[in-house]
């Protein structure tokens, strides 16, 4: 089973040009801000709209980049990567991972680009998967097929591995509130499954492992109590597209499905057929302890089908058939102890609401929004007055997705 991948997509402190006038440090009244993805490139806006900018950075032969995360010191985590190696008559899973990639802290005050995992390299593919405490990374490298974690330092060094590289692919990692845990899920030979465990990769505990059910995306509660995440039942949906919203506490006890019949948009595929793309959504926790999801209406199916007949070449392998699409799918907000749901969005058939964040203050979610056919924008709900509006449409034709908060100690360039 393969599920598709958000990799959340060299000279040492290279100058990156950071566009346009400068924004104020976040701070009370001041509208939070946020990256989103776009044609291969980060952009920078406020919740408000304004402040737009493109993240200028460059580095010879590097191709997209893309944020995955935020550092200790407040620098913008990035990853970019060179030009493809797979593509026709070279198959995703053969080439994919011999696409070179590099890591990468991006300051926004000093507007500077500092490469980091350069030291004891393994592989040309590495992928940061979680930031940890003191300094200290978990990244994705894949040496052969199917790639493991390890646990290094900024630079590189002290790798120690996390995982071992028989085990099967681990990704969709979580760390718990007070540091000292990962949650995590495995693409084993046994299934998709969800484990915890310390730092090291030590003191593991399965949580949820059950043949013909792919557990995917694992996620604290803000009190470290609860793990939220996914349950899709593969053998009867090859495509991934639909799952269950699941909890249960990270011994593996307590364990119930808060949804039924498959309610989630999991593989989420979008677009055109000139201008189509997707990748997983996940079930994200707000600061009250509850659950966004985007859960779909009664029926529901999406215009781009899966093609379980034929070989997976291109790590989509879907077909354009929005005459036989349905539905819609809307934000939810779940209760993990009763499974009440409260909507944020409106339930509209043609429209699929999904990647659902709430911002740092908790009091505005941003999410993506793609009618039938058509491509993603970015919109924000006030959690409150559950109104939405539209902040931006992307670069180009393409759209834009993955949207991500920035946290509010981070500050912005001044010009």
């Amino acid at each position: 089973m393969n599920r598709r991948r958000f990799l959340g997509q060299s000279t040492l402190g290279l100058l990156a040009a950071a566009s346009g006038c400068s924004l104020p440090t976040v701070g009370a009244g001041t509208p939070e801000r946020l990256f989103f993805t776009s044609a291969g490139r980060t952009c920078l806006i406020d919740s408000q709209g304004r402040g737009f900018r493109e993240l200028e950075v460059s580095a010879p032969g590097q191709v997209t980049w893309q944020p995955t995360g935020f550092l200790e010191d407040g620098r913008v985590l990035l990853l970019s990567m060179e030009a493809r190696r797979d593509g026709p008559g070279r198959p995703f899973e053969e080439y994919y991972h011999q696409t070179p990639t590099h890591v990468w802290a991006y300051d926004l005050d000093r507007r500077t680009l500092e490469e980091l995992a350069t030291k004891d390299r393994m592989a040309p593919f590495y992928a940061p998967q979680l930031v940890l405490q003191e300094g200290r990374l978990l990244m994705q490298v894949i040496r052969t097929r199917p790639g493991q974690t390890f646990n290094m330092s900024l630079d590189g060094s002290d790798a120690r591995e996390f995982t071992g590289p028989d085990e099967g692919l681990p990704y969709g990692h979580s760390l718990s509130p007070d540091g000292r845990r990962v949650a995590f899920h495995l693409a084993s030979r046994e299934g998709y499954q969800i484990w915890t465990c310390d730092t090291r990769g030590g003191n593991r505990v399965k949580v949820a492992a059950k043949p013909g059910h792919l557990y995917f995306g694992p996620s604290w509660s803000p009190d470290g109590q609860w793990l939220a995440f996914q349950d899709c039942l593969a053998p009867s949906d090859p495509g991934h597209d639909w799952s269950d919203v699941c909890v249960c506490h990270p011994d593996g006890s307590g364990f119930r499905s808060l949804t039924e019949g498959q309610a989630m948009w999991f593989a989420a595929t979008y677009g055109s057929a000139a201008h189509r793309g997707g990748g997983s959504n996940v079930p994200a926790w707000t600061r009250d302890g509850r659950i966004l999801a985007p859960l779909r209406l009664p029926g529901s199916r999406v215009p781009w089908e899966y093609q379980a007949h034929r070989p997976d070449t291109d790590h989509f392998n879907r077909e354009f058939h929005p005459e036989r699409a349905r539905g819609g799918t809307a934000i939810a907000r779940i209760h993990p102890g009763t499974g009440a749901i409260d909507w944020l969005t409106p339930r509209t058939e043609w429209v699929w609401d999904f990647r659902a964040t709430e911002s740092p203050g908790g009091h505005e979610v941003a999410f993506c929004r793609a009618e039938t056919g058509g491509v993603p924008h970015l919109r924000i709900v006030d959690a409150r007055a559950r109104e939405s509006r539209k902040i931006h449409e992307g670069l180009g034709p393409g759209g834009l997705d993955h949207p991500r908060w920035l946290p509010r100690k981070v500050s912005s360039a001044k010009p």
